[in-house]
């Protein structure tokens, strides 16, 4: 989900905004697995970690629901390579926060994927096909490729003209960025 700063940034500077995916836990299994298995044995303060993402996506402006399960994020960013060649399919990246972050659901599975092109008013027909024959396979691991190469360890990071940060930054902090990036400012 596209937040207050982001949206403010994007409109005070004229910059190309690419989302560019990152294979946060990749083994996770497609059905998912609960947290506690996730992070078993890394003595992780689950209630806590959940209290300061919540307090975290407040900050933002941004919904953010008691999750009990993670799952594999894979098909859900193939779909979203799919949907950022479309003129309409933008919308899709908010929705899979929505559907991960708040309500839960299993992004890893084409069929709830198929309901979110839906919502958005992508052709459930077409993402079907494209997930069930990876046509994005190739687009996602060369993100992966690019993630690793800037170095991402986490999300969301911030890359623009070979300078970069990671975590939730301040409005300034995104501004110097772009600046330092080279971008130009938009007319007011």
């Amino acid at each position: 989900m596209s937040t207050v700063r982001i949206q403010k940034a994007l409109e005070n500077y004229d910059v190309n905004f690419r989302w560019v995916h990152f294979p946060l836990h990749p083994e996770t299994p497609t059905e998912g697995q609960t947290l506690e298995q996730l992070f078993a044995g890394r003595n992780v303060d689950i209630d806590g970690m959940f209290k300061r993402m919540q307090g975290l996506m407040q900050e933002e402006g941004l919904p953010y629901g008691t999750r009990t399960h993670t799952y594999n994020s894979r098909l859900a960013q193939e779909l979203g390579a799919w949907a950022d060649t479309r003129e309409d399919g933008e919308a899709v990246h908010d929705a899979l926060y929505r559907a991960y972050f708040v309500d839960g659901k299993n992004i890893g599975d084409v069929e709830t994927l198929v309901e979110i092109a839906e919502q958005v008013g992508l052709p459930g027909d077409q993402a079907r096909e494209i997930l069930t024959a990876r046509s994005f396979r190739e687009a996602v691991d060369d993100d992966w490729m690019r993630s690793r190469q800037y170095g991402v360890t986490g999300v969301p990071t911030f890359v623009a003209g070979g300078y970069g940060f990671s975590g939730a930054q301040p409005y300034e902090a995104i501004e110097q960025l772009l600046v330092q990036a080279g971008a130009k400012k938009r007319d007011a």
